[in-house]
């Protein structure tokens, strides 16, 4: 595996074109058996309608099901992605809340899959998943490629985070000095800044001084606002 992990890594860290990347992705994904082959990632703010970018060499029909009937937000593997790291094999168990998105699939083709999140320092989230028509994945066949799907996973987050990452956080030239990290930690754990003064041994008017900027440079319109988005954004 040793070398397999060697080309694929030299190839998928020095491509810059998300679109070429994902070309690649498919490739690697056709080489380990399987058809299709989708990534989405997900930005960590704003938190209510959080920024989406997906690829997929799905069905064309299917993709415009998929949006327009909005099973985004029921896909149970998406889900699955937010809470946990471990890949997931599709099944009829994990489909049952979302039997109509299930049966749309499979009439398109898509019938058995395997699916597994990664998430970095910066908040970005991803979710890699290989999908095929014909047949299903054994436990044999998991055995063998468990190890290079995983590593797979994780080498996509990271290439698709470069060439994607600037449009999904903006904020990434966001520069918080040490002293407005550091009121905003206090204020995340609930302080005031009369606390935050006496904590620091500064005055309340310089911690506010600090935590003025900080929401300026964030774009918010409070400090907790603050506080929240510097937090998911991985900076506290």
């Amino acid at each position: 595996m040793d070398g397999w992990q060697e080309d694929q890594l030299h190839s998928l860290l020095t491509i810059d074109d998300k679109q070429e990347l994902f070309d690649k992705l498919t490739s690697i994904a056709r080489d380990l058996g399987f058809d299709y082959c989708a990534y989405g990632l997900r930005a960590p703010v704003p938190i209510s309608r959080p920024r989406i970018i997906m690829l997929n060499n799905y069905p064309l029909d299917w993709q415009a099901r998929y949006q327009e009937k909005g099973y985004l937000a029921i896909d149970p593997t998406v889900n699955h992605g937010m809470r946990s790291s471990l890949p997931l094999l599709w099944t009829d168990e994990i489909f049952t809340s979302a039997r109509e998105l299930w049966e749309g699939a499979r009439s398109f083709g898509l019938h058995f899959g395997w699916a597994q999140s990664s998430h970095d320092a910066q908040g970005i989230g991803g979710l890699l998943t290989l999908a095929r028509s014909d047949e299903p994945l054994t436990d044999t066949e998991l055995l063998d490629k468990a190890a290079k799907m995983s590593w797979l996973t994780q080498i996509a987050h990271v290439g698709m985070s470069r060439c994607l990452g600037p449009r999904l956080r903006p904020e990434t030239e966001i520069h918080l000095t040490d002293r407005e990290l550091t009121v905003l930690r206090w204020t995340a754990d609930g302080k005031t800044s009369g606390e935050v003064s006496t904590i620091l041994g500064i005055s309340e008017r310089t911690v506010n001084f600090h935590i003025n900027n900080a929401v300026e440079k964030l774009g918010t319109v409070n400090k907790l606002a603050a506080a929240v988005k510097a937090a998911v954004l991985g900076m506290l």
